[in-house]
């Protein structure tokens, strides 16, 4: 007998990629936006917390939109992990848009147009449209097969019913094959779309609930719809005004889309497009969606940009415009002035700041242990103790960057569990930036362009710099 071999199976449903913030869930508030102290995700910076969960608020009851709030703080103090709570506290509905500073001059269009469509990307338009749907439990479906193939078409009879009344459909060719598509079969609940004849099948009737043969884990109990079978539904569509303007722009229309090949968008289409969104509004068919557009690093923009959106926030269709940046008093790029984080002193005056503190001890442990948690790391007491500490000394990514490599020094030597000794290895292996500087100042002879003399002075001055 031949034997059989059987190929390796793998499940490929579940990729997975750890990234530096997957493990926010949210803004981490309970009802009355008072911060809890650890919640999805989210450790500490409570003040910041709770002023960004009354920005979420506001944005939700759409108050703030043409507002602009400014994160303030120092390198590693969780001013992005805040803009992303704020995404995942906003839910699907709300057009979330994520920036960095540095994208806008690597981009083939011009600073502006590239600033417009991300203004653009984060306005949503939620259009409401009324549709008759003929909606009831299916009794029975009769299909009569011509008797020779292809004499005829098929014909058949569809008997749908409500709780109060029951009717029997002619059905054509199309609706045929669309019932054999859906496997729609008696004891289904489904929708019938009248102007487009689409099957929504909505699940099965509770009457039908004992019927084990036509069962599977994914089966769906409804009740039978009660009143009429033909009724009138409100359908609404959520689209942002870049996808709009990338559908009506383009020759390739919603295709563009997929492509990205979006290229400059004419400001006549633009305006076409809001006379049209506000005639909309002003119907009821329509309502505007203000979300949240987040440049990062945005001391990166110069004059010109900032410019743009001072006059882009005064637009009625404007989001609320959420910027970060780890600088203090710098020059604004594009001028020889300084001015406080590089943003313009009129730009300044619009935004509300929320400013983010330096970590405690006990709060980066907690975080740590988050991380450890996220990256599937399993850690000794000691060594998460030991690693708290060098987080302290030198900083919070850089502790963050060990686990991994920890948990690889650790596989190496077969172990199960991080020890303090994986995390010295590690700690010897990869300098922070206090020790790669102190290499730097010991050995600065040795290296390329190394002219500048340091004196005493200026090498207490570096250190003190870097510390």
């Amino acid at each position: 007998m031949a034997e059989i071999k059987l190929s390796e199976m793998r499940d490929l449903t579940r990729i997975e990629r750890i990234g530096a913030h997957s493990h926010i869930r949210g803004l981490g508030l309970d009802s009355v936006l008072e911060p809890r102290v650890s919640s999805e995700g989210m450790v500490g910076q409570t003040s910041a917390r709770k002023a960004a969960g009354v920005i979420v608020k506001m944005v939700q009851e759409g108050k703030i939109a043409g507002r602009a709030v400014l994160l303030a703080g120092q390198p590693g103090t969780g001013k992005t992990a805040i803009a992303m709570g704020m995404a995942k506290s906003l839910g699907q509905e709300t057009p979330f848009a994520m920036l960095a500073g540095s994208e806008l001059f690597s981009l083939e269009m011009s600073k502006t147009e590239a600033l417009m469509q991300a203004f653009r990307k984060a306005i949503g338009v939620r259009i409401k449209e009324e549709t008759e749907v003929i909606e009831g439990e299916v009794v029975e479906i009769q299909i009569d097969r011509p008797a020779v193939a292809g004499a005829a078409s098929k014909t058949g009879k569809l008997t749908l019913k409500t709780t109060e009344m029951e009717t029997v459909y002619d059905l054509g060719g199309k609706m045929i094959e669309a019932l054999g598509k859906e496997k729609v079969q008696s004891g289904d609940v489904i929708a019938i779309d009248k102007a487009s004849g689409k099957i929504t099948k909505l699940g099965r009737s509770f009457s039908r609930s004992r019927d084990y043969d036509a069962m599977g884990p994914q089966t769906k109990f409804v009740q039978c719809p009660d009143g009429e079978l033909q009724k009138r539904k409100e359908v609404v569509h959520c689209v942002t005004l870049h996808e709009i303007d990338v559908i009506n722009s383009r020759t390739q229309g919603f295709l563009a889309l997929f492509t990205g090949d979006t290229g400059e968008i004419r400001a006549e289409v633009r305006e076409q497009i809001d006379t049209k969104v506000a005639e909309w509004r002003e119907e009821g068919k329509a309502e505007i969606v203000p979300g949240v557009l987040f440049i990062d690093e945005v001391h990166m923009l110069d004059i010109e940009c900032f410019s743009f959106l001072n006059r882009a926030l005064e637009n009625d269709m404007a989001p609320i415009l959420v910027v970060a940046t780890n600088r203090g008093i710098t020059t604004i790029r594009g001028t020889n002035y300084k001015s406080p984080h590089g943003i313009p002193i009129d730009f300044l005056d619009r935004l509300l700041i929320i400013s983010t503190q330096p970590y405690t001890e006990e709060e980066i442990r907690k975080i740590l242990d988050i991380r450890c948690q996220e990256e599937d790391v399993e850690m000794s007491e000691d060594a998460k103790v030991l690693l708290t500490k060098i987080g302290t000394d030198t900083s919070l990514r850089y502790a963050i960057n060990l686990i991994t490599s920890a948990s690889l020094a650790c596989q190496k030597r077969k172990g199960k569990i991080v020890e303090m000794e994986d995390i010295s290895r590690v700690y010897q292996l990869f300098y922070d930036v206090k020790r790669s500087t102190q290499y730097l100042m010991e050995y600065q002879s040795q290296y390329m362009f190394s002219e500048v003399s340091v004196g005493e002075g200026d090498e207490d001055e570096t250190t003190a710099m870097v510390s």
